[in-house]
């Protein structure tokens, strides 16, 4: 999807804004689109016709998530790569605004498909971005050819989501270490070697 210009784009971005709001506030539950219209400062006309449902919200913020994230780190090694990867969902999931608009729309997924779909999306894109610091690591043989790059880029970040979502502890340095450190002795291991 091309990513839309001039009022189009001030207009999303405003509506997108004030959907973040809502769900720091209320959760995914206590989206109302008239509300959102209001926070945004737009027509509701305008959010029921381009959203039509909380849902078209919450999948169109999640899009808007992936395009604004940080690029990936380009380290020259594959450890620092990784942690990195760590640090980035460390932060995010940190962030008082980010963490629960993460853990809010993690639930919405576990109930609604759209949700789910985007949720899906989001995370496909963020792997397709971080994938290549591990092709990058097979070609200067820091792991072993037939690699899967992206189970080594999600087993960095499952542990992370994991204790974002069963524990009430915040992600300290050692939780990212500790992350990093067992996905580069598995990828060393070989367990992440795809058999052709």
């Amino acid at each position: 999807m091309e990513r839309p210009g001039g009022r189009t784009a001030r207009v999303r971005r405003a509506v997108m804004v004030a959907t973040e709001d809502v769900i720091v506030e209320h959760g995914p539950a206590g989206i109302d689109l008239g509300d959102v219209a209001r926070r945004a400062g737009v027509g509701r006309a305008t959010v029921y016709r381009r959203w039509r449902t909380a849902s078209g919200l919450i999948a169109d913020l999640l899009a808007d998530m992936a395009e604004r994230s940080e690029p990936r780190a380009r380290t020259g090694r594959l450890e620092t790569d990784l942690l990195a990867n760590a640090r980035l969902v460390q932060r995010t999931l940190n962030s008082r605004r980010q963490g629960p608009i993460f853990r809010a729309v993690i639930a919405a997924s576990t109930t609604d498909p759209e949700c789910a779909r985007a949720l899906h999306d989001f995370y496909r894109t963020r792997l397709r971005t971080w994938a290549p610091c591990v092709v990058e690591a097979i070609d200067r043989g820091e792991a072993p050819p037939g690699t899967d790059p992206v189970a080594v880029i999600t087993a960095v970040s499952a542990p992370l989501y994991y204790r974002l979502l069963l524990s009430d502890q915040r992600l300290d340095r050692r939780a990212v270490e500790q992350a990093v450190a067992v996905t580069l002795a598995g990828v060393r291991a070989g367990a992440f070697v795809v058999e052709c």
